[in-house]
């Protein structure tokens, strides 16, 4: 069997619960195969608290994180903050340069912006902060309208439950479609499969 693979989800004060635990549910049958696990990181190992109020347990320090191949930033409330935080910030550039694949749900795409690791790409958010996360990252090319956007090694999602449609398509190409939809199924998820598919674009007033 080949090496075991690893998600790693960043977890910040504020982080929006499905975001992470969203993908994390679908990631998490595909590891149960035994070929991926998953590890959450943050700032300092331990509890942190969400946007919603329950803790999460980060399992590492960002200095002591193992190496990812596919790394998930969250977004949340927290991320006005997070787009101030130089370690934050600089742990990504460096790792997202070591990972596989970068995927970021709802204002997770703000980091990544923030970082200047979507300059000159193309990339999603969560279309009620739009406006905001747009301002992070000027050199960014914005899809208005997406459920998610793939661009290279960078795979961006809009808000919250669209982590999961993204997460999906990522497992149909890091697995195989069949795994992907299976995992769906499991989940008793009605998922969509065209990362064009977004009508809140229009509910917010983007289109």
């Amino acid at each position: 069997m080949a090496s075991q693979k690893t998600v790693g989800a960043l977890l910040f004060e504020g982080f929006e619960l499905l975001d992470v635990f969203g993908p994390l549910e679908a990631w998490g049958m595909l590891a149960a195969g035994g070929e991926w696990k998953i590890v959450t990181i943050a700032e300092s190992a331990g509890a942190v608290l969400s946007a919603q109020g329950p803790h999460a347990v980060a399992d590492f320090a960002l200095s002591e994180c193992p190496n990812l191949d596919v790394i998930l930033v969250p977004g949340g409330i927290g991320t006005r903050r997070q787009v101030q935080n130089g370690v934050v910030l600089e742990w990504l550039k460096r790792r997202s340069g070591e990972a596989e694949l970068v995927t970021s749900v709802c204002t997770g795409a703000a980091l990544l912006a923030r970082a200047g690791l979507l300059d000159g790409r193309s990339a999603t958010s969560n279309k009620l902060s739009f406006r905001w996360v747009v301002e992070q990252g000027p050199d960014v090319r914005w899809v208005r309208q997406a459920r998610w956007v793939e661009d290279g090694r960078f795979v961006t999602s809009s808000g919250v439950s669209a982590g999961i449609d993204m997460t999906l398509a990522v497992i149909a190409k890091v697995a195989d479609l069949e795994t992907a939809e299976r995992i769906a199924v499991r989940m008793e998820y009605d998922r969509h499969r065209d990362p064009a598919w977004d009508p809140f674009a229009k509910i917010h007033g983007l289109v």
